[in-house]
């Protein structure tokens, strides 16, 4: 690719300048924030594990871990919009170590009744229910937190999501053990505990204050939460790239992503056992780890433009299962799809770190996340009859050629293709041009 980074070195070439960009990322604060999200990364990754274990060791069926789940999904896609509200009106820091409480209290409770033996369905129901709450208000902060702790905010990003991934790796393993040494019980307490140790990393760490410039709070009650609600709607609708991008994605999660985790991994287990299945899963994690480092080292000048042809390689790992590939061939297939899903994710959360102005990043980034996950269920639910009618290997093979689509359709939008990082000027997020009588918001840190 042409074009240089913001080093002045060749755009996609690692810079020289490799312990300066570690000093911007690394300090106190930045490390205890890494820390909470490795360590409630590595207890979510246990929590399904814990779910299946649990429940049908009280004889309940796949349906009720299925519903069990859908709770907390259900609640989180919901309500993140609102969360971005409350994010950008009040303290992040203090939004997420109540979230985190709260969910250290759930799972405890989860814990004890799982202890007891007296598991019912409708009560680890509300359980997931109110962590998909917790998880609501919590997730909003994460996208304001890292710009204002690392200047490096895509090495920040970059070291997180290494974390995040090798979390994933280990959490199945680590809660495997547990269920097997003591019980789901005892799965649900340490999950429980990663929380806490979430809450006490963020009760540690100092925020600095917003940048200058940014525009203070006003008015309260709930003609002013409507209002901080249409504003970042207006904010999220003013920049073509990001709802461009957001569009794209809801094509990718049905036709790509939905089919492509319920019918990978019943084809794989079918044909070659869960083992199988197993090495498959751990490969495509493998991958996310090294797209993370890269993301670490490459500086592309066009960060979307260079994610989305990273994306391509996500094609490998529905086309291969539905080929009828080998194991090998699977697992290399699954690991350049990590490896390319891993780097765009953090030039994507860059970009929207960087280009958006702080006052409104929460309530963006919560529109960010709601419109990436609202197709994902639709895409889920359409594998089991689209299996059906052509065949899992032919949907696989067709999500495969679709992820190609996606990446071509992403490159052809000149406002995705085109934006410039924004630290290649040293300018800041811009903001699209307003009215003066439009009522103003700002995060109170």
């Amino acid at each position: 690719m042409a074009g240089t980074s913001s080093h002045g070195v060749p755009e996609g070439v690692p810079s020289r300048e490799a312990p300066a960009a570690a000093r911007a990322v690394w300090s106190r604060d930045f490390a205890l924030f890494f820390t909470a999200r490795a360590v409630a990364r590595l207890g979510d990754t246990m929590l399904p594990v814990a779910l299946a274990a649990g429940l049908l060791q009280h004889g309940y069926g796949a349906g009720a871990v299925g519903l069990a789940m859908a709770a907390t999904a259900a609640a989180f896609a919901g309500l993140v919009v609102f969360g971005g509200v409350l994010a950008d009106r009040f303290s992040t820091r203090r939004l997420m170590i109540g979230a985190d409480l709260v969910r250290l209290g759930t799972q405890a409770l989860a814990a004890a009744l799982f202890f007891s033996g007296h598991v019912v369905l409708w009560q680890i129901c509300v359980i997931g229910f109110a962590n998909g709450v917790a998880g609501a208000v919590f997730q909003p902060g994460v996208a304001s937190t890292v710009p204002r702790l690392a200047s490096d905010v895509q090495g920040a990003n970059g070291a997180i999501r290494v974390a995040e991934s090798a979390a994933q790796l280990a959490g199945p393993a680590v809660a495997g053990l547990l269920v097997g040494f003591a019980s789901p019980g005892g799965v649900f307490a340490a999950h429980a505990t990663t929380y806490g140790i979430s809450a006490l990393c963020l009760l540690l760490l100092r925020l600095p204050p917003l940048p200058p410039g940014s525009r203070a709070v006003s008015g309260r009650g709930g003609r002013a939460f409507r209002s901080d609600l249409v504003e970042g709607w207006r904010e999220f609708r003013a920049r073509r790239w990001l709802w461009s991008v957001i569009a794209v994605w809801c094509l990718y999660m049905i036709a790509v992503w939905g089919p492509t985790v319920p019918l990978v991994a019943s084809e794989v287990v079918r044909e070659h056992g869960p083992r199988a299945y197993g090495l498959v899963n751990s490969a495509l994690g493998a991958g996310t780890v090294v797209g993370g480092l890269l993301a670490l080292r490459l500086r592309p000048l066009r960060m979307l433009r260079a994610g989305a042809i990273a994306l391509v390689g996500f094609a490998a790992f529905p086309a291969s299962v539905g080929a009828g590939l080998g194991v090998p061939a699977m697992a290399t297939g699954a690991a350049v799809a990590g490896a390319g899903m891993s780097f765009w994710g953090v030039m994507w959360a860059t970009s929207v770190q960087t280009q958006v102005p702080p006052d409104v990043l929460n309530r963006i980034h919560a529109y960010d996340v709601a419109g990436s996950l609202a197709m994902m269920p639709v895409g889920q639910a359409l594998a089991g009859s689209a299996a059906s009618a052509l065949g899992a290997d032919h949907v696989l093979l067709v999500a495969g050629a679709m992820s190609f689509a996606v990446c071509a359709a992403l490159l052809l939008i000149p406002a995705v293709r085109g934006l410039v990082r924004a630290d290649a000027s040293g300018a800041g997020p811009a903001r699209p041009a307003k009215s003066v009588d439009e009522p103003s918001r700002a995060q109170r840190c």
